[in-house]
């Protein structure tokens, strides 16, 4: 019997992300393209006397700024999959954490995902993927996808998830920010500025004819995020940011999701080393070089 259980989920950005009015409910309609780039969470489970949870993070994170204990999202995610199999007994949760924390990038959402899938591989539980989709949707509108990987389009409340084909490599660097930005602080901001946003968001058709290319120029010119303006209106340094990362040769900058970590999309692995040289002398300490798209959550073999 598998006693040990790791898995690796990705973090994701959004190419394109657009939102619709605010419905009765309070929730926003969205439209968007997620891609899963090469920054991970891994997440470790063996089964214990007694929950608990140790936590590893990259040098550019601060463990304080992650929840330990029931308000960790991987309890969260034991907790339904437990009440969906019926199973009883505890776990011991290892997480190591290389995703930017509260950065628009899914880091915790990564976490449930990975925490799901070994759940099923520890027990054996054997639920279909459509199964762990759904208690994937239960736990945020991000953890489905975070389950899928690769690039993929996302309506609903981005927890319908349809994977895309797309073949190309895309070099983005990224650089999160030491203060987080409040993603429904960012979404009541939106409403603010946008009163008469649409009821249902715009499809991004030219980005997928952009994807399909495999051309960062096009790319480039058709990524879009409905967040950003109120993401850089609540904090304009944003906005230098991304000019910035620009003027250094970033083909595009972007705020991902609803921020504050900003991405930029490069023609190449070289162009993406001059941009993270650029930033960095600029006095921006943490810049991150990914590449997508890389796969959704998947077990890693022990040694």
């Amino acid at each position: 019997m598998v006693s040990t259980v790791s898995v690796r989920a990705a973090a994701k950005i959004n190419l394109h992300l657009g939102v619709g009015a605010v419905r009765d409910d309070g929730f926003h309609p969205l439209d968007t393209v997620y891609q899963a780039i090469s920054l991970y969470d891994d997440v470790t489970l063996t089964g214990a006397v007694v929950p608990s949870l140790e936590l590893e993070c990259a040098d550019y994170i601060d463990a304080g700024d992650v929840p330990i204990g029931g308000g960790n999202i991987a309890f969260r995610a034991l907790e339904v999959i437990r009440a969906r199999t019926g199973r009883h007994g505890h776990e011991a949760v290892e997480i190591l954490k290389s995703i930017p924390v509260a950065g628009g990038m899914a880091g915790g959402s990564a976490d449930a995902a990975a925490t799901l899938l070994a759940y099923d591989r520890l027990h054996r539980t054997g639920l279909p993927d459509d199964v762990l989709l759904d208690l994937a949707a239960e736990l945020g509108s991000d953890v489905p996808f975070s389950l899928v990987g690769g690039t993929a389009r996302g309506r609903g409340r981005g927890e319908v998830v349809q994977p895309l084909d797309d073949r190309g490599t895309w070099w983005w660097v990224a650089v999160p920010s030491g203060v987080g930005l409040s993603t429904p602080e960012v979404y009541a901001h939106f409403d603010k500025l946008f009163p008469d946003a649409l009821a249902e968001p715009a499809e991004p058709a030219d980005l997928l004819s952009a994807l399909a290319s495999g051309e960062p120029l096009r790319l480039a010119r058709t990524l879009h995020n409905d967040l950003q303006a109120p993401a850089v209106d609540l904090r304009p340094e944003l906005g230098t940011l991304i000019d910035r990362g620009e003027g250094e040769g970033a083909l595009r900058g972007l705020v991902s999701g609803s921020g504050p970590t900003c991405i930029f999309l490069c023609d190449s692995l070289d162009g993406a080393h001059a941009v993270v040289a650029g930033l960095r002398g600029a006095g921006h300490d943490v810049v991150l070089i990914a590449n997508g798209p890389v796969a959704g959550a998947h077990l890693l073999e022990r040694p």
